[in-house]
Formats: structure tokens, sequence, C-alpha cells
């Protein structure tokens, strides 16, 4: 069984920066696309940023110009670049991706478990 295990979570200033990476559990053929959400407490999940198979990208309004997400070179390994962070972006994060787990296979649709994120001074 194939998961997502996301990593970089952790509390940070006001303007501060991390970096989340997320990556399958076991060895994949690839990721095809790529999708962070957040949840804030008491708040809906929401789409943060999306990353298709192609390379075409896409932010929510309010990180536009702060986040950046992207693949590594062998595509088995996802990012999210948090820059500038304001209190507001505080959440767990959620990576959600689409795995080729072989170089024939389809893809699958899989959740990682979440990692927080914390801003604060």
């Amino acid at each position: 069984q194939v998961q997502l295990v996301e990593s970089g979570g952790g509390l940070v200033q006001p303007g501060g920066s991390l970096r989340l990476s997320c990556a399958a559990s076991r060895s994949i053929f690839m990721i095809t696309t790529l999708n962070w959400y957040r949840q804030a407490p008491g708040k809906q999940r929401e789409l943060v940023a999306s990353l298709s198979r192609r390379g075409d990208t896409n932010y929510a309004d309010s990180v536009k110009g702060r986040f950046a997400i992207s693949r590594d070179s062998d595509q088995k390994v996802g990012f999210l670049h948090l820059n500038s962070l304001k209190p507001e972006d505080t959440a767990v994060y959620y990576c959600n991706a689409d795995l080729m787990l072989t170089a024939r296979g389809t893809p699958s649709n899989y959740w990682g478990q979440g990692t927080q994120v914390t801003v604060s001074s």
C-alpha cells in the first residue's frame, strides 16, 4: 500500500519561510499531478496550489506571489515553498497527488496525512 508522506512543517515567525516535501512511502514511477491543500482550525480544507502533469501551476489568491509548487527533476517528490509567511497561513497542509506506480500503470490519487505549519511570533 502506497502512502504519501509530508515533511517540513513547523513553527516559523511571520515573514519566514518553509519548504514542505511530499514523497511516496515506497518506490514509484512518477508524480503526475500535484496539489497542496490546507485546513485551518474551524475552516474548510482549501486548495492552495496545483501543478499539472505538463507543468501548469495555479495558486489560491491568498498565496499568489508567496508560495511556489514544484516537483523534483525525477518527478518523484513534490514541494511547496512557503515564503513571506503570515499568521493566517497557519494550518495543516496536505499533499494530494496522482501517482503512477509503474511506467505502464494509470495514475491513482493519494492523500498525505498532513503536516502542521504554525506562523507566530
